[in-house]
């Protein structure tokens, strides 16, 4: 089985650039899955690589997203991929505009269909977490009229202090030569998700007020694109419950995603069960009053909305 993509130059991504984004992230696709691989039964298996019914993950970062995503990992049926590299760097390519949706849209058919090949799971339906993917939603449905979307969100000010642990968006990190899965580079400097108008102050907050900054992009801009599709395709799931009532969310997952396989469930249900709820508030011990100021000064309006409690 064979699956080709085309790896055109363009002025966001660059032909050489591509081609290693591609191959790197076949071999690392393969690696990470070895966590959560589970047999795949040959009746299962059919000699197709076509994406057919894909399930998207959705949510800003450290928002649980890489929890959610293997839990849907764990469906004897679905083949899961964590963050895609090529595609990641491609969306990037979609919201800017420096792509044309036709050429994005060989790319992602192409790259998911050579990860099925290369995962032996050909015939089985596709799923990915890509917090990306939160800003080119109306693309993937255009792509996939089929696709479904699971977005999970948690509260900003959890998210800020989990993402700020981390070197991506930090100060220290800029000019380090390192980046992310997508090219990236880690630092502070402004992301294509940062609104033009406020580009020279990403750069002057601190490093939770840029967590905090990124939270309320990505949750807001998933939850606005992803309110023009049909609520049959959509499903939301506050984190917090998750870790807190994991049987139940493995139930409205489950009958979401339309599991009627016993084993299926069953799967769902171990998987979820591994959450972890001491995850949850850890704001109220590492907040100062000076950081709670700069993440609220991002996050505040939004959590309001979402109905966190001060």
């Amino acid at each position: 089985m064979t699956s080709d993509f085309p790896l055109a130059p363009h002025s966001g991504l660059s032909t050489v650039k591509a081609a290693k984004l591609a191959a790197v992230g076949l071999l690392a696709d393969r690696k990470e899955r070895r966590e959560l691989e589970r047999p795949v039964e040959a009746g299962s298996r059919r000699l197709t690589l076509k994406v057919e019914r894909p399930i998207f993950i959705l949510g800003a970062p450290r928002s649980g997203t890489t929890f959610l995503g293997s839990c849907v990992g764990a469906l004897p049926d679905v083949s899961y991929h964590f963050e895609p590299r090529l595609t990641k760097a491609v969306a990037r390519c979609v919201y800017e505009g420096s792509w044309t949706p036709q050429r994005a849209a060989r790319y992602f058919r192409g790259y998911y269909g050579a990860l099925l090949a290369a995962s032996g799971h050909g015939g089985l339906r596709f799923a990915e977490k890509d917090p990306e993917n939160c800003f080119i939603v109306p693309f993937l449905t255009e792509v996939f009229p089929d696709a479904v979307f699971l977005h999970v969100y948690r509260d900003g000010r959890d998210v800020a202090v989990s993402h700020a642990e981390q070197p991506w968006l930090n100060a220290a990190s800029t000019g380090s030569g390192r980046s992310g899965r997508g090219g990236t580079p880690w630092g502070a400097t402004p992301r294509f998700w940062v609104e033009p108008e406020r580009r020279d102050e990403f750069t002057q907050v601190s490093d939770l007020g840029r967590s905090a900054w990124m939270w309320r992009r990505f949750t807001s801009s998933a939850l606005t694109q992803l309110a023009e599709l049909p609520a049959k395709r959509v499903r939301h799931l506050r984190y917090e419950d998750v870790v807190t009532r994991p049987a139940e969310a493995a139930e409205v997952v489950a009958d979401f995603l339309e599991v009627r396989d016993p084993a299926g469930r069953e799967a769902l249900h171990a998987r979820f069960a591994k959450a972890r709820p001491g995850s949850v508030g850890r704001w109220r011990q590492r907040l100062t009053e000076t950081d709670l100021a700069d993440v609220m000064a991002q996050a505040g309006p939004l959590l309001t909305r979402l109905g966190y409690p001060a």
